[in-house]
C-alpha cells in the first residue's frame, strides 16, 4: 500500500484551519489551564449544549484537547498549553492588545454549572 505522507506545510495549515474559529479560540480561553465539562462551557460561553459539542469534538480529533470522564461528565482540557503562546503571539503579530484577550488561569468555578468540579467548592 502507497500511502502518502502530509507535508509539514499542510499539517500547520490544517491544525491552524482548526483555531480559525472564533467559538473555538473561546472554548480554549474558557478551559485555560484546567479543565472543563459542557455544563460549564454552557454556563461560560452562553450557547448551546450541541453547539459547544460540535466545536468540542472538532479540538478533540485533532489532538488540541484530551478528555477525562468524572461520573457521567466528560472534562476536557488542553494538551498541550504552548497553545495559548501561539494565540498569544498571532494577536501580538495583528496588534491586538493583550489586555484584551481573557486572563489564562485554571478553570473558573461557576454556580451556574452543575458539575461536582464546580459544586462542591461553592457550597
Amino acid at each position: 500500500m502507497n500511502v502518502k505522507t502530509k507535508s509539514p506545510e499542510k499539517i500547520l495549515a490544517d491544525y491552524l484551519k482548526v483555531l480559525g474559529s472564533p467559538i473555538r479560540i473561546q472554548i480554549l480561553f474558557s478551559i485555560g489551564y484546567g479543565e472543563a465539562c459542557v455544563c460549564h462551557l454552557e454556563a461560560r460561553l452562553k450557547k448551546r449544549q450541541a453547539y459547544i459539542s460540535q466545536h468540542l469534538m472538532v479540538l478533540r480529533d485533532n489532538g488540541i484537547l484530551e478528555t477525562r470522564r468524572g461520573g457521567k461528565y466528560i472534562y476536557y482540557r488542553v494538551v498541550d498549553k504552548k497553545l495559548f503562546g501561539l494565540i498569544r503571539s498571532t494577536a501580538e503579530i495583528l496588534n491586538i492588545s493583550e489586555d484584551s484577550l481573557p486572563e489564562l488561569s485554571e478553570t473558573v468555578k461557576l454556580a451556574q454549572c452543575e458539575c461536582p468540579n464546580c459544586q462542591t467548592t461553592l457550597r
